[in-house]
This record gives structure tokens, sequence and C-alpha cells, in this order.
């Protein structure tokens, strides 16, 4: 246990060039924390002491603002960065050497029984504010962009940006356009381009048929 407490500490240091010491990393690293308080939680979950899992959890989440169910299985050099506001479901599988930043949640859709939260593979990182929802798949090596929300599988090796999130990236190739936000479309800009197309449609209308009228008057004088 203690080898793996060191292992967790060491993670901190190679992750976060702001860790200046191993005294400061146990007592002010909320992340950590979290993670060590869903071991013990984990442990009486597996023995079917669900309360007292659920306890620890909920303690623990007061404290660090980083909710972890105790049924989810955390691999090794697991690295939570800021913490706060992230939440990871019952049925999430976390392998090793993954990174979660703040306000990250593997959560599931409301829809599924059973398996219903994700799947993270092994050296794959999750960006500040991703969702990642539902029985999925994160491949390994993979990483979500911040505030990205992920709702079908993400192939190994991949870049995953955008709502909803898509492959920007596969092996070191780029398959798809960079999401730039300028590009989104603006459905109130639409609306009132439409409307502006009408209004001069209907005001080229209207001075056709005054142009009519003055016609028809002056032929009405000539007579």
């Amino acid at each position: 246990m203690f080898k793996r407490m060191k292992e967790d500490i060491e993670v901190v240091f190679e992750q976060d060039p702001a860790a200046r010491s191993s005294f400061e990393v146990i007592l002010t690293y909320s992340g950590l924390h979290a993670i060590w308080a869903h071991r013990v939680a984990h442990g009486f979950y597996k023995r079917r002491l669900f309360f007292i899992a659920r306890v620890i959890s909920q303690i623990s989440r007061f404290f660090t603002g980083i909710e972890i169910h105790p049924g989810a299985k955390i691999g090794r050099r697991f690295f939570i960065d800021h913490g706060m506001g992230v939440v990871i479901g019952e049925t999430c599988e976390i392998g090793d050497n993954v990174t979660v930043f703040q306000g990250v949640t593997l959560g599931g859709t409301g829809k599924e029984k059973g398996k219903r939260h994700p799947t993270i593979k092994d050296n794959a990182l999750i960006a500040t504010g991703a969702k990642v929802l539902g029985s999925i798949t994160v491949g390994e090596n993979s990483k979500i962009g911040a505030g990205s929300v992920v709702l079908k599988n993400v192939p190994p090796n991949s870049t995953v940006v955008g709502i909803p999130g898509r492959v920007v990236i596969q092996d070191g190739v780029k398959i798809k356009k960079d999401l730039n936000h300028s590009d989104l479309p603006d459905p109130v800009a639409d609306v009132c381009s439409a409307m502006e197309e009408r209004i001069k449609h209907l005001e080229a209308e209207l001075a056709r048929i005054q142009e009519e009228g003055v016609e028809e008057v002056h032929v009405h004088s000539n007579l």
C-alpha cells in the first residue's frame, strides 16, 4: 500500500511543475486525497459493505470537491489535476497513467442499465470541463479536448474536440479541420440574414407596384 502511495506522489511531480515538496503534495493536493480515499472506499465496496463505502466517498467529496463512486475501477498512476468538480460514475473503468483535469465528468446518459459509464484506456488525457458520457470506450493514448462532449467510442491514439466530440487527429494525422469557434453556425444571424433578404425582396416588389401605378395614372391622364 505504501508503495502505491509513493507512486501516486511521484506522478504528481511528473505531471505538475508547481509541486515543490512531498510534504506539500501530501497535505495540499485534493486530487491525491480523493484517490487515496477512493481506494479505501473501493475496498469496502468489493466486500459489499456499500453503505460504509458510500459514506467514505461522500466525506471525500465534501473535503475535495471530487466525487468518485466507490464502485469505479481505477488503475495505477491516476492523476487528477486541480480536481474541483470531477465526477466519476459507478461503472467507470480507468486504466493506468490516465490524467483528468478539473470539471471532468465520466458519467452516464441516464438511459443505460448495467455498464453505463465510460471505459478510459491507458495513457488517456481528459482535459478541463470535458464530458464523457455513456458506456463508451476512450482508446489508449487518446486526448479529449477541453469542454468537449463525447458520446461515441474514441479510437486509440486520437484527439477529440467539440460538441458533440469528433476525432480531429488519429495516429498523428489530421483527419478533420480543427474546431474553430468563428466557424460555428449562428442561428440568430442566419434568421436576421433571411429577414433582410425578404425585406429587400418586398421593397423591390413595392417599388415595382408603385412604378406601375404611376405609369397607369399617366396613361389615364393622357386619355
